[in-house]
């Protein structure tokens, strides 16, 4: 190929000066560019900085008026409650505007921190809606109820304002759960400790009150019922006496008819639980609660609260009544001395008017406060009236007094819904119905007794004592509870249930405490001495393995009731004994904080139930 034709297939040549003023200006461009971005990431950065200031100043500031709330709703301040409420708001509607922006939710999606920025807007977002679609509406009902009208009286009750609040305590209740629900489904697993730990906090908290806010809207769709907003309600009332230990807390004592009608409290029928003699032939009772409590269970009124399932002690005491009397209750309440004693708490001290209860109770106080009661009823009682008979008569005089007291609408709503709080907490207050949706919406609480179902939690351990002295000796012995967790080394967990009892009674109580007290020895227990069968349930699925007494390896009786492990050891201890009885649960496949429930005795719970003590365990190799 010639010169010619090889220079017509060669490019013509380009200035190498033009060249490098093109690279020049691409980087300078690229520069410009990266500059800008740089600028804008900045100004993001601080924007969104600004943004979680704000987020984080608003929710303290909300968090910060929440005692204020509880201070008015408790002081019965309902203005003050709105006013509160709406500065909740704004606090809570600042920080969602805050998290709400473009900016926010684009560095919501990033990759690294963006599960972050996602985890503060619902916090924000959840913050909100507790505030507008749970607290507002709640507090609006606070403020359009007499609380003082709702006490009990003898005209009755209008129950009309618990009626209609009832949808908006429903709707309250559902927004927070659905709200707490949001929360629970966020994945911490990424998140810095400036963010999950506040979440926690606020996972905690809402599931508090979801639980609050749940039991509340199940009362406002029962609770006018129960009152007998649609008729007349007749409920046995059984007075459980502390002295003589049973598994929900004492020997059935004083029994009534308790009629409500349209918030009317009135007294009807008054008996005993001996009056009411013996069933022949004995009610039914499922298997397995009579192999561990015995057919006594369907057969004496003053045993039909050996087991601590108080649904099957309410039922069998609702059939043994209708066979006595021919009256069927539609439910039953249980009460303690130490329950009555808030009840007068509420209502101030009463002083004993009726004659015949005067002249019976000669040497014991004419007027009854908190601070006496429990006494008066579980010992003085026994010093000054010697027959059993007469005895009860006293109990259930005193219990009508009581009620006729309350009924009067005598005394201050607030400190009795207060009490009857606290003795539902305690386990001293308890309710069943004989209407199966009432029942099913009570099972889902503690109020309810029961031992299996919804109210009892997955890792729940129950302490229960039942009286073998045949007498009024329990009033001496104090005990303590404790739950110890074992390391195992596998994937199961083991606990231990630790149980020390005292008799406190004197000396010489064989001598200077009344024979009925003591039991004489009729059952063959030495007067003074208390014999106590300890009744231990562990969680469901679980075993039980060893029985200790004293630190010395003894024989238990094992069983199941509703597939949880049941162990019983009977203790003996004459006046100043002590002894400690530790069983043994093993398999337990629940890894939730374990959980304890005890026999209400005379002793405030809190002196009983102490602390689960954890083992130190060797880290896993």
């Amino acid at each position: 190929m010639d010169d010619e034709q090889n220079h017509a297939f060669t490019s013509p040549s380009r200035p190498q000066g033009s060249t490098k003023r093109k690279r020049r200006r691409a980087l300078l461009t690229s520069a410009v560019v990266l500059g800008a971005v740089g600028l804008l990431l900045l100004a993001a950065g601080a924007w969104l900085a600004t943004r979680a200031t704000i987020v984080k100043n608003e929710l303290e500031a909300a968090a910060q008026l929440i005692p204020v709330l509880k201070a008015n709703i408790s002081e019965n301040k309902p203005e003050d409650a709105t006013t509160t409420v709406d500065q909740i708001q704004s606090h809570t509607r600042a920080a969602r505007d805050a998290v709400g922006d473009p900016i926010w939710t684009l560095a919501s999606v990033a990759p690294g921190l963006g599960p972050n920025f996602s985890a503060v807007a619902e916090v924000a977002r959840s913050s909100d809606d507790v505030s507008t679609l749970g607290v507002a509406p709640l507090v609006k009902v606070f403020e359009s109820l007499n609380w003082d009208s709702l006490m009990p009286s003898s005209a009755g009750t209008n129950l009309n304002p618990l009626q209609k609040a009832s949808p908006n305590v429903v709707s309250a209740a559902h927004a927070v759960r659905v709200t707490a629900d949001r929360l629970e489904r966020i994945d911490t697993s990424n998140l810095l400790p400036q963010v999950a730990e506040p979440l926690a906090r606020a996972r905690e908290q809402l599931k508090a009150v979801t639980g609050a806010l749940d039991a509340s809207a199940d009362a406002s769709k029962i609770g006018p019922k129960m009152l007998g907003a649609q008729g007349p309600r007749n409920y046995l009332l059984v007075i459980q006496n502390n002295a003589e230990a049973r598994a929900s807390g004492g020997i059935p004592g004083a029994l009534a008819v308790l009629t409500l009608d349209q918030g009317k409290l009135s007294l009807g029928a008054q008996s005993s639980a001996g009056d009411v003699g013996i069933m022949q032939p004995t009610l039914p009772v499922d298997a397995e609660q009579q192999q561990i409590y015995s057919g006594r269970l369907g057969k004496y009124m003053q045993d039909v609260n050996l087991t601590p399932d108080f649904p099957t002690t309410a039922s069998t005491a609702q059939a043994m009544w209708e066979k006595k009397t021919g009256q069927r209750v539609d439910g039953v309440i249980s009460m303690d001395p130490v329950a009555l004693g808030y009840i007068l708490d509420a209502t101030g001290p009463i002083k004993i008017s009726k004659p015949e209860l005067i002249a019976l109770g000669r040497g014991l106080p004419t007027e009854l406060t908190g601070k006496n009661v429990v006494q008066t009823l579980l010992s003085d009682v026994y010093a000054k009236i010697e027959q059993p008979k007469l005895q009860d008569a006293y109990f259930a005089g005193v219990a009508q007094e009581i009620f006729a007291a309350l009924s009067s609408g005598k005394g201050d709503a607030k400190a009795l819904v207060d009490g009857m709080t606290r003795g539902t907490a305690e386990g001293r207050v308890l309710l069943w119905s004989g209407n199966t949706d009432e029942q099913s919406n009570i099972a889902k609480y503690p109020l309810s007794g029961s031992i299996v179902g919804p109210s009892v939690s997955p890792a729940q351990f129950g302490v229960y004592f039942n009286d073998g002295t045949g007498a009024k000796m329990d009033y001496y012995v104090k005990r303590t509870v404790q739950l110890v967790a074992e390391c195992t080394g596998d994937d199961y967990r083991q606990v231990k249930v630790r149980i020390t009892s005292t008799n406190t009674a004197p000396a010489d109580a064989a001598k200077s405490l009344p024979a009925y007290v003591t039991g004489d020895g009729v059952f063959g227990i030495p007067p003074g001495t208390v014999q106590t069968n300890v009744i231990a349930y562990g969680p469901a699925q679980a075993n039980i393995e060893t029985a200790m007494v004293d630190d010395k390896k003894t024989d238990f009786a094992a069983h199941r009731h509703s597939n949880r492990p049941v162990g019983s050891v009977t203790v003996t201890l004459a006046p100043g004994q002590s002894s400690t009885v530790e069983l043994t649960f093993g398999k337990i496949v629940q890894h939730t904080e374990p959980t304890l429930v005890v026999t209400p005795t005379v002793q405030p719970v809190r002196d009983v139930v102490r602390p689960t003590k954890h083992a130190e365990c060797a880290p896993e190799k």
